[in-house]
């Protein structure tokens, strides 16, 4: 009998097939993210308010200017900025040597693995009114009530100089055991030879973390690095369900005042100039952060 020889494919000859899989998710895509994006950048050139929604007429750079003269914007800048780069930076400092240390023969590691992970499991708006009622130094504060009831002075999370640390400092005890994962995967990647070949050459602990752990952490330090930037700059319903931009505008960040002005004000056209300007803020800082990263990975190749 002949034997059938099984045909093979060619680079190339799935590409109806591909083109079927993809449409899907590729137009849910363009409906849901490009096209309101794309009306984003359009309102961000008009007049279009809740009092006039309909009739809208070209302004030009008019919103932008008003959105860059707005000492609210250059706040809520400067506390995103504060916000993304000390969470991001705390990720990464503690999430590191806690991974390191997970990473042990430890008989509860596994344990203290979903521990440190298992606040990331819960949204960060529950996580929010959570703390917010931890925090809080009404009679219900469950802290302020414990320093009372020991005879210790209360203290005010939410003054207008510890408000945004004291949400800072809820997301780095929800986050830190995200990162710890990244890197504990990245961890169990190298290869315990290397660690056996600097033992024997008398390498102490600190330093095979520094000459052996620390370069080969780069992969995964970019990733927190950069999607840790990223999310710290849209911080939103953390900062929402605990202080809601208070007191004041001092936890006032960009998707806050984006809302407000685009939402709660009406003004859409300056809620759509901020959403543009926001917009470019996190490429530049996210082009910044990747050349940074790129350059010390490729330090160490």
């Amino acid at each position: 009998m002949p034997t059938k020889t099984k045909k093979k494919y060619v680079p190339g000859s799935l590409g109806k097939y591909f083109a079927m899989f993809v449409a899907p998710a590729l137009i849910v895509y363009l409906v849901f993210s490009i096209v309101p994006f794309l009306f984003t950048i359009y309102y961000s050139f008009t007049d279009y308010t809740d009092m006039n929604p309909i009739n809208l007429h070209f302004t030009g750079i008019d919103n932008y200017i008003k959105v860059l003269n707005s000492p609210l914007m250059r706040t809520a800048i400067k506390n995103s900025l504060i916000y993304a780069v000390v969470l991001t930076g705390a990720q990464v400092v503690l999430g590191l040597p806690l991974a390191v240390i997970l990473n042990m023969k430890l008989r509860t590691r596994n344990l203290l693995r979903a521990t440190f992970f298992f606040p990331a499991v819960f949204s960060s708006l529950i996580i929010g009114y959570l703390w917010n009622f931890i925090l809080s130094s009404s009679n219900y504060g469950l802290i302020n009530n414990l320093l009372a009831k020991v005879g210790l002075p209360t203290f005010n999370f939410f003054t207008s100089q510890n408000a945004l640390y004291s949400v800072l400092l809820t997301q780095i005890w929800q986050w830190t055991g995200w990162a710890m994962v990244i890197f504990l995967a990245n961890l169990q990647s190298i290869s315990g030879d290397l660690y056996e070949a600097a033992e024997i050459d008398g390498a102490s602990g600190f330093t095979r973390f520094f000459r052996i752990t620390l370069p080969l952490m780069c992969p995964s330090v970019k990733i927190v690095a950069v999607t840790g930037l990223i999310g710290g700059m849209k911080a939103f319903d953390v900062i929402y369900s605990m202080t809601s931009g208070g007191p004041g505008d001092a936890t006032q960040t960009v998707m806050m005042v984006m809302m407000r002005k685009g939402i709660s004000d009406g003004f859409y056209n300056q809620g759509a100039a901020f959403g543009v300007c926001f917009f470019v803020v996190v490429m530049i800082l996210s082009a910044i952060m990747n050349t940074i990263m790129q350059k010390w990975s490729d330090s160490i190749q």
